[in-house]
This record gives structure tokens, sequence and C-alpha cells, in this order.
């Protein structure tokens, strides 16, 4: 029998609130103990990960331990941990998402001897609140409480180590219990670890931070800043109005003086506001810093101030909306901060002068973040000499009022500067990319596919998947090199006149179970990163590569789309979606296969699949293969002229490749020259995702995943219509048709590049593209402005987005649900779709960030040692079109 109590619980919303709310909460008399000494394994019912049962002990941390330590406790050499719920709830609850997010993925990941233990649904566990007690020392009583539980559980087999930091716990139950010890973190470290200096250094580090603090606020008595209002005003505030909460973003450019609030939740729909709220100067910032969530008071209007005309980025996480430079704009101050947005810091060193010029405690310095928008950081170290050529990651620990500075502590030196792999290495950290290898419990999932046992098609998956093999010409079209082939096409004609026309794309779910080990992994890298000069997957390469990648000549699982298509006008006639087993007849790299829709049939002798044809079996299948690529190219065509009349954007966007010698160093920077296969093959994948989107979304209204691109902020196309103004052409931006229209219009035929720039700037003035869940929003609100169309998503990369994946499970869904038969999904509910959702865009935009980023950095790499007297390519034709109070906007063709 359940015993029920109630529970009052505070949850902090995404947005920032805290609700209170009162839920029925019932214990039980048995809950996952996750431990091999169990002696009820099926009462406790521990089907999941278990503890090592090599540990000499098994260690409990205190809440405090979790807040403060827990980088520490993400050492792999720290094993048998058990974090109780209350611990896990005490992060939730006053560390915010960002922390709570990285423990749960500690529990989740297999290479980690650590387990979650539910305490305060064990009735033997469950200790309710007394009056009077406090919530701190309520929280130890509890974590103790199961502690004790816990050893008699496993039937005193076991010592459990209790650490916190509070000196009161450790006098009152130390010695309480025989075989349940209660110590300082550090004497745990001391006495179990003495070996492990890193996690010794870390910890003397943070306990250097909190002496430091302390004796900070002892001795300071002036005020830099003002104190945050307490929570119920913040909240009291923002509901009656009076106060306006958003997301604060820092000017790149002008750092130290200017940021914005973008409005978030419920402000910006009750707000007569449209534009941003500007933020001048660091005190009104009130220690705020970049990506926090923030509670602003405006200024009085004769108080506002117009923006700073700075230098623009492309990247619309830098635009702020906002009037012309002249005019003022809304602007505030920062009265609190609902969610902190602190993470790991990539920081450099001052130099030995600077350090000395600092004062006389030279042990206390202040280092300047990678990211110049967070404001420097003060820490303490004796190595300050030593590490001043080096990249180093710190982390913030707090920010007194009393300090111009927030106090953080040493983590770990990533490289030295100027060293690709250290320079790496900080873009992968300042844009929270974990690539630890996979681990053992992960690899164990896999297939095998090896000479001695290859991989085969099983007899059950012929049973059930259409087979495509010998009545399919399917092949690949994909970048030269590319191992991770993701996409295969198809087209032929059927005996009725019409044609087929099919996109079959890898049946990552087959492999992917939802909730194994590899599917977490893969949801929390939720994409593959793409550097200048590596990849870093987010499947093992038994999938990403083999088993999963469509490769020429070998049999694989697919997930198709096939069209039956009229012979002359390509109107689609039908449609039918399933699991398939094909053979890739062709993996052709896109050079070639533009050849081959060119006529130059030479390029056969570049395609392996051809080479060992007799002259005969050879001209048949280039005849055959040469109909099929140019057949898919018209029907693109004719699929992409009908979305241009429904104001589908071609934009112009430059990608530049790395080209790499043979010890890796930079040989030449070229762009990415556009093909017309590349457009034939990118509308075959369009076709594809906008069809699933329709189908998904009919079949599951309201949680199925899908991509809008909104339109973008009127006052972003300003410096577009003045630029083609100034060249005599006139841009009209209401609608994507009116945009598509103009900018095919704006043709110099004296100057070809007016049109390549004006399209630059269109494409800097989008919005980005989002995934959401179909029960978030309204359905006219789907719609994907670059592509007009009403309905897209992605279904056709499961190999390197998570995104796909779960399309593709909605998408067998979707097909059982016709067939009534009872579903394998188990799909995700609107609410978790959701926060899915907003876990991928976040990492997609740390892909694209990423990428980016390591591209400049071969870009500087590579111009660094050249000398603009004698090496031509130092100078480049450039057009400027845009001059600003602090510098100007050039485009460079090239």
């Amino acid at each position: 029998m359940l015993q029920k109590r109630e529970k009052v619980l505070l949850l902090r919303t995404f947005q920032g609130r805290t609700l209170r709310i009162v839920r029925e909460h019932y214990l039980r008399p048995s809950v996952p103990c996750n431990s091999p000494l169990c002696p009820q394994p099926a009462a406790c019912r521990n089907d999941g990960k278990l503890l090592s049962s090599d540990v000499t002990h098994y260690m409990i941390p205190d809440w405090k331990i979790v807040q403060d330590y827990l980088e520490i406790l993400e050492f792999p050499e720290l094993k048998g941990i058990i974090f109780m719920q209350t611990a896990c709830q005490a992060v939730q609850h006053q560390r915010g998402r960002r922390q709570y997010n990285k423990l749960r993925n500690l529990l989740k990941d297999a290479r980690h001897d650590c387990v979650l233990f539910a305490n305060e649904f064990q009735q033997s566990c469950y200790l309710p609140r007394e009056r009077g007690e406090s919530m701190e020392k309520w929280q130890s009583r509890s974590i103790y409480s199961a502690a004790v539980w816990y050893y008699h559980h496993c039937q005193d087999r076991m010592p459990i180590v209790m650490v916190t930091e509070d000196e009161e716990t450790i006098q009152q139950y130390g010695s309480d219990t025989e075989g349940v010890f209660v110590v300082s973190f550090k004497d745990y470290l001391d006495n179990f670890w003495p070996d492990l200096k890193a996690a010794h250094e870390l910890c003397e580090s943070i306990l250097q931070s909190r002496r430091e603090r302390e004796n900070e606020s002892q001795e300071s008595h002036g005020k830099e800043y003002a104190e945050h209002l307490p929570l119920e005003v913040l909240e009291a505030g923002i509901k009656s109005g009076r106060y306006i909460q958003g997301i604060l973003n820092v000017n790149k450019h002008r750092a130290q003086t200017e940021a914005f609030v973008r409005l978030q939740g419920a402000s910006s729909k009750d707000s007569d506001l449209i534009s941003d709220i500007l933020i001048h100067g660091m005190k009104a910032r009130n220690r705020s810093i970049h990506g926090d969530v923030v509670v602003v008071e405006l200024l009085p209007k004769n108080e506002w101030k117009g923006r700073t005309t700075a230098l623009g980025e492309s990247d619309s996480d830098d635009k702020a909306s906002g009037e012309a430079p002249s005019e003022p704009m809304p602007t505030g101050r920062v009265v609190g901060i609902l969610q902190k947005n602190w993470r790991d810091y990539v920081v450099t060193f001052p130099s030995k002068e600077e350090v000395q010029s600092q004062g006389k405690n030279a042990q206390k310095i202040l280092v300047t973040p990678w990211d110049y928008r967070i404001p420097k950081i003060r820490i303490s170290t004796q190595q300050a000499e030593a590490l001043q050529d080096f990249r180093v990651v710190v982390r913030i620990d707090s920010w007194e009022s009393t300090s111009m500075y927030p106090n953080g502590h040493f983590v770990r030196v990533l490289g030295r500067i100027g060293d690709l792999e250290g320079e790496i290495a900080t873009i992968l950290v300042e844009n929270s990319i974990s690539v630890a290898p996979f681990s053992e419990a992960q690899m164990c999932e896999m297939p095998v596919n090896t000479p001695e046992n290859p991989w085969k098609v099983s007899s059950e998956e012929e049973r059930e998947r259409k087979d495509l093999r010998r009545t399919h010409l399917v092949f690949s079209i994909d970048p030269r090199g590319c191992e991770d082939v993701d996409d295969a096409l198809s087209v032929r004609a059927l005996d009725n006149g019409s044609l087929e026309l099919g996109v079959h794309i890898a049946d990552v779910t087959h492999f992917v179970a939802p909730h194994s080990y590899i599917d977490i992994e893969a949801r929390t890298r939720a994409t593959t990163y793409y550097l200048a000069d590596r990849r870093y997957d987010m499947l093992p390469s038994i999938l990403s590569a083999d088993v999963c990648s469509l490769l020429g000549g070998v049999d694989r699982y697919a997930v198709s789309v096939m069209w039956e298509l009229d012979k002359t006008s390509y109107e689609i006639k039908k449609v039918w979606y399933g699991r398939t087993i094909i053979q890739s007849a062709y993996k052709l790299f896109y050079e070639a296969a533009q050849e081959l829709l060119d006529g130059n049939v030479h390029v056969v002798d570049d395609i392996p699949e051809f080479r060992d044809l007799d002259e005969k079996s050879r001209q048949a299948k280039l005849d055959e293969l040469v109909w099929a690529i140019g057949k898919l190219t018209d029907i693109a065509r004719h699929v992409r002229a009908k979305r241009d009349r429904c104001g589908a954007l071609e934009l112009e966007g430059v990608e530049v490749r790395v080209q790499l010698d043979e010890k890796k160093n930079i040989h030449d920077l070229i762009p990415k020259q556009p093909l017309e296969v590349h457009e034939t093959v990118a509308e075959c994948m369009i076709l594809a995702n906008h069809w699933v989107a329709r189908k998904i979304w009919e079949s599951f209204p309201h949680q199925a995943l899908l991509r809008r691109h909104p339109p973008p902020h009127q006052e972003f196309f300003s410096e577009l219509r003045e630029c083609a103004k100034a060249k005599g052409f006139f841009i009209d931006t209401r609608s994507n048709k009116t945009l598509a229209d103009s900018l095919d219009n704006a043709n110099d035929p004296n100057d070809p590049i007016v049109n390549k720039l004006l399209r630059s700037m269109a494409t800097q003035a989008m919005s980005n593209a989002l995934y959401f869940s179909t029960g978030s929003y309204a359905e006219e609100e789907f719609h994907h402005y670059g592509l007009a169309l009403d309905k897209y998503t992605h279904f056709t990369s499961p190999i390197r987005r998570y995104s796909d994946i779960i399309v593709h499970r909605l998408l067998m869904a979707a097909i059982s649900k016709d067939k009534k038969m009872e579903s394998k999904e188990n799909l995700f509910s609107n609410k978790d779709l959701e926060e899915l959702c907003r876990h991928i865009n976040n990492r997609n935009r740390a892909a694209q960030r990423s990428q980016k980023q390591s591209t400049e950095l071969f870009q500087c790499m590579y111009f660094k040692d050249k000398d603009p007297e004698t090496e031509e390519r130092c100078i480049s034709d450039g057009v400027i079109y845009s001059i600003r109070t602090n510098g100007v906007l050039v485009f460079i063709p090239r």
C-alpha cells in the first residue's frame, strides 16, 4: 500500500518564474537502489544502470557538494557515487537549468559510475521538514538518513561515506552510525583519492576562491552595484508590468558599454514595446552577463539613449532591433537575475607587467575571457606567470555587489596560445561541445561488421521491408571523400507510363533504440560537429561510416519516400512511405555527376564502379546512369520553379573549404563552387522533407517535430534597401515573394558583383530557422519563409542530426497508425518535444558557431606567415557597402 503525503514544490519555469505547486507525494516500500549488493533486486526493480561491484565504499555527496564540486564529481576516476534525489532537486532549484542538465547527463552517462537514488519516495527514507527547520538543515538530515538506510539495505556490507561542507553536520552525524562516515570533501579526497592530483588542485582552487570571497565580504564596505531585488518582488513586478524580463545580449563590438535585452515570455506579449531594451554601461547591467535571463526596469523617457552604430554581424544572435541610431530607444537597468548563464570560460592570463600593475596581491589576478562579451574574472592562483602563454578554463563562482568583477576559480589548461589543438579545444569549450569517446556500454549496443563476421540483411527484415535491390537503380551524390552517406536517389519509368522518384534515407532508427545508451548519447550531442579539419560524430563510426552509410555495392536498410509523377508535367499523383532494402549502385561525387549531366563521359574513369566492366556493359550502364541524372535534374528544376512561384529565396552564402596538405598544414582556402547538381540533390531532399512533414503532422497534429523559418524583422532590411537604392534598384521586402522578385531584378549587367552583394545582405537579415513541436504553435506559424513551404522538417540526415531520428520514429508511428497497427514507437508529449527542440536548436547554433570559428582560425593561420608584399593572395578586391562610426563593412567576392 502506497503512503500518501502532500509536498510543496517551488518550480522555476523556462521563463524564469517560480511557481508554488502542491503535489500528492506517494511513498513506496521499495525504489531502485541500483546496487549489485541489493538483497532483493526484483523488488527494487534494478533494471537500469548499476554501481560497480569492485569499489571499496559508496560515496554520497551532500546537496552543497553537488552544487559546488560537480566538476570534480565528473572525474571518471571517482566511482560508486550515489546522488540523492534531495541533492539533485537542490541543484535544479538553486543553480538553474544548465547545472541541472549537466548533472542529469552525468547520471545517464554509462562511462561514469554513479546512480540516482529517489530517497524522497522511499517510505523508510522520507523525512518531513520540521516546523522552523531551515531548508539546508532538512536537506542534510534527509541525505544522512537515506545514507544510513542504504547502508543497512546493502546488509552492512559496503561502507558509506557522506561528504559535506557543513561542520555542524560532520559533528552531529560523524560517529552516529557504524559503517556510515561523514567527512569534508577535502578530507575525502585526501584519504580515499590521494593520487588524484587534478581533483586535489581543483578542490584547492574552489576552496581558495571561497576564502577570498569571504574575506572580501568582511573587508568591503563600498557598493559597486545595486542589490538585486528579491524573487517575489521581481515576479510581482513582472506580473504588474512594472518590470520586464528577457535575455541579455551583449553587443560584440561595444561589450563594455552596450547590451540589449530581448523580450521573453509574458513580458513580450503584455508590453507595448516592439524593440529590444538598451542597457547602457556596466552599472546598468548590474552583474548580469551575456545570456542571463534578467529583469529590467525601464528608465524615464527623458533618459533613453540611442544605440551606437557598430560593426554588424551575420549571426542573428548579435542583431539588436530598435530605431535609427540617432533616435532614443527604450533604455533600462537590470534589477534582478532569474537565471544565470554561467558556464566554463576560456581565458588568457595578463602579462607579467600587467600582473604587477594589478596591485600588491599578485595571486589575485584578472583574467580576460576569450569571449569578450564576458567581463574579466578575478581568480586566485600562484601560476600566473607560467600560464601566460596558455588557454585556460575557469568557472565563475559568484559576483558580489561590492566588486567590479566576478570571482572564479581555475579548472584546467587547454593548450598553448596559437597551437592548433589548443585553439580547437578552446572552440569546443566555448561552445559547450563534449567530444569524449563513446563508452563501452554504448559500443556494446552496436552491430558487428568484420571480415570474419560481416553484417547482412536478416530474413525477418526481408519479409517486413520492400526490397528495391533488383528493381531500382539507386545511387548517391555526395562531396568527394564523404563517409557518412545519409541519402540516395532513384528514378525510373513505370509500366503505366508514369515516372517514379525515390529518396532513400539511412534507417538509423533500426539500430538506435529509444532510451538506449547510444540514443541518450546521440540526443545529448544532437548533431555531428563539422570543423574545418575534422568532425565529431553524433553516432559511432560503425553506424555513421559503415552499417548505416549508404555505400555503393552493399545491402543497406533505408526509409524511403517514393512519388509517382506524371511523365511530362511531373505533377505528383501519389506518394508511398516505408522501410526498404536497397543496394546503391554508384557512390558519385558532385563534380563527377555534374560532368555526366554536362555530357562529358570521360569522367567515368574516375568512377570506381565502371572500371572493371567490358565495353558493352559499360556503355549500357553509363546510358542508364546519364538518363537518371538528367531526369532527376529535370524534375528538380520543375520542383524549384514551383517553389519560386511561391516566393522561395535564392540567397548568397559563401562556404570556404580549408585544403590541407599531408602534414595538416594549410595549403589553400577555396570557396565552394556551386553546381547545378547541388541544386538537384537539394531539391529532392527538400521535397522529401516537405512530404514527411505533412505526413507526421496529419498523424500527430500536436506532437510532430517540424522546422519553421519566421519572417525577418523589417528593420533588418534597411541597410539592404539603402545599398540597392545607391545602385538604382528598389528592393520590396513585404513578403518572401516580393523580396525574391526584387533580388532577381536587381542585376547590373556591367557589375555582376552587385547582385551577389545584395543577396549576401539579404541572407544576413534572415531570422534563424528553428525546430519546434506542432502543439506549441498555431498552424499559420509553421511556415518556412526561405523555402516558401507551409510545412517542413528534417528527415534526410539521421546519421548526423538527432532531429531526423525523432522524425523517422514519428513517420514509422504514422505508418503503423495508417495500418491500424500498434506503434512500437514511444512518442514524446508536446511538452517534452518542445524541451527537446530547445536543446537541439541550442546545439545546432553551437555547431554553426564552431564551424565558423574553426574556419576563421584556419584563415588566420593561413595568412599569419604570409607577406602581403610578395604573396598575391593576401590582397583581394572588395566592395565597401556600409560606413560605420568605428569601421567599414566590406564584401570580398573571393
